[in-house]
């Protein structure tokens, strides 16, 4: 993939093989960073353009080769403001990528009533260049936490590094694998959900599992199980999460959707647990491909400590091991 930015501020990008066949809206979202309701917002004023075509259908399909250009809103959008005064977690950094742990309850950038105290205004007071690379509202960010989850993130630091890192998110390159603590006894000591996901009808701010939404699949292995006798309340069990696709609440979806929803996670259905205050969902590793040399990046990070201590009160500290970790190899 490669962009480019003219003297008329237009974007332009070169569709991957990984999205071949995709939607023009997902294709524009997936590109350069923003939500596909303002793909959605660009195409229907006039602002983008299938080669040297004008066109407003978000719906149309698009081949790997296509040149893509649009002229993003955000070009008079506010830009978040360099932020200061509070620690970043690097557990990777070199001139092209960084990887950072996000604390539960940050928000990885600012957004309508937020207009700072996130993670990219943080990365903006330590790492100024990330003004220039990617969209001018989440600079630098090519993938995305909820806001109660933890863990970590990866944020590229040049325009390469954006293009090639967004394309290896496309093609579900990079690995990213959970810690999950979730209501009840999973019994299957593995397996995968595979099941579409949409906006809930009902609450559009929530995501459901829907016939004619876009494909998701979740792999889990479980990592420890506690009765509701050993617990004294409820029956849990601890897993390894790893997704393939990337979709918006998927971990939390999908698991609630086969009936065992994550703990604290009062929006999907999970249970309360005595100091949790917050969905047991931490993102506990990450392996990418350098986009400059080539190497497989790997890097895991330990639970938060409200985390672990959760583990402890129901007997499940010892049922996996959550070390911090970060190497570079050969890919292969």
């Amino acid at each position: 993939m490669t962009t480019s930015q003219s003297d008329e501020d237009w974007v332009t990008v070169v569709v991957p093989d990984a999205l071949d066949g995709e939607r023009l809206d997902r294709v524009l979202a997936t590109l350069t960073g923003c939500s596909r309701a303002v793909a959605s917002v660009i195409l229907r004023s006039g602002g983008a353009r299938l080669g040297e075509a004008a066109i407003s259908e978000g719906r149309r399909r698009v081949r790997a080769g296509e040149v893509v250009s649009l002229r993003p809103l955000a070009r008079d959008e506010t830009r978040p403001a360099a932020e200061s005064g509070s620690s970043l977690d690097v557990y990777f950094e070199d001139d092209d990528v960084l990887v950072v742990a996000k604390p539960a309850g940050l928000a990885v950038h600012p957004g309508a009533g937020r207009p700072g105290g996130t993670l990219v205004n943080l990365l903006l007071g330590r790492y100024p260049e990330l003004a220039a690379v990617g969209p001018p509202a989440r600079p630098g960010i090519v993938h995305r936490l909820d806001l109660g989850t933890s863990g970590l993130l990866l944020v590229a630091r040049t325009p390469h590094a954006f293009a090639a890192l967004s394309e290896q998110i496309a093609a579900h390159a990079v690995r990213r694998e959970y810690v999950a603590l979730v209501a009840g006894t999973v019994r299957a000591d593995a397996g995968t959900i595979d099941a579409p996901l949409g906006r809930s009808r009902r609450r559009p701010t929530l995501v459901s599992v829907v016939a004619d939404g876009r494909a998701a699949r979740t792999h889990y292995r479980v990592a420890g199980r506690k009765s509701a006798e050993a617990t004294g309340s409820l029956a849990l069990s601890l897993l390894r999460v790893r997704l393939e696709t990337g979709r918006t609440h998927q971990i939390r979806v999908h698991l609630a959707a086969i009936g065992h929803p994550v703990a604290g996670d009062s929006a999907y259905g999970g249970p309360d647990l005595p100091g949790l205050g917050r969905p047991f969902l931490h993102a506990a590793s990450l392996g990418f491909t350098h986009p400059r040399t080539g190497s497989w990046v790997q890097c895991s990070a330990p639970l938060p400590a409200e985390l672990h201590d959760v583990l402890e009160a129901v007997g499940l500290s010892s049922a996996g091991s959550w070390g911090t970790h970060a190497e570079q190899a050969p890919p292969g």
